[in-house]
């Protein structure tokens, strides 16, 4: 079952597994754009540690953000398995979102309200989707009434993935494409 949790240290070894699948691709969600690839390609539990920490710093809205950035809460999509009573290990990272409260000018461009991305090895098998939902429920619980979502001009499953959770074109700007989605179209769709 696709859920969302907020990172969480316990999920290492399950959350640098999925990092290392992405390789040198960007991995849109995670907040990591900031760990070296080097970094990366070891995962040691002390870097998902400062991860985690800075993860909840931004979420935090005691915390002073610098100017370019926007409270945002990030969550790990994760797969459990229902039928384990085990904790950590009936649960694996399959991706990565990023809920933005505010836009500024370069995320209304570009970037949009959600990030998000799946680990090569789990695509295809509708996660995105179902993460995707739960965020725009998320950010309807915030009082956003209109979320923006962007993906690359080329990146056909994740236009179909917007469109089916009520995503509609705005427009396409520098290959990217914009879609406004009402958060409450969500719910309704299931």
């Amino acid at each position: 079952m696709t859920a969302l949790a907020r990172p969480d240290v316990r999920l290492w070894q399950s959350w640098s597994a999925a990092l290392l699948e992405f390789g040198s691709e960007q991995v849109h969600g995670s907040g990591t754009i900031e760990v070296p690839l080097g970094v990366r390609s070891t995962t040691p539990r002390e870097t998902c540690a400062y991860v985690v920490a800075e993860l909840q710093r931004r979420a935090d809205p005691t915390v002073p953000l610098e100017n370019d950035m926007v409270r945002s809460d990030y969550f790990w999509v994760i797969d459990s398995d229902s039928d384990s009573d085990s904790d950590a290990g009936s649960e694996e990272v399959v991706g990565f979102i990023a809920t933005r409260h505010d836009l500024t000018a370069f995320l209304l461009e570009t970037g949009g309200h959600i990030g998000y991305s799946v680990r090569p090895s789990r695509r295809g098998e509708g996660h995105a989707g179902r993460a995707l939902r739960l965020a725009l429920e998320h950010l309807a619980g915030l009082g956003l009434d209109r979320v923006l979502i962007t993906c690359d001009e080329d990146n056909e499953p994740s236009r179909r993935t917007i469109v089916a959770a009520g995503g509609v074109l705005e427009d396409v700007r520098e290959r990217t494409m914009r879609f406004w989605v009402e958060p409450g179209q969500g719910r309704r769709q299931r």
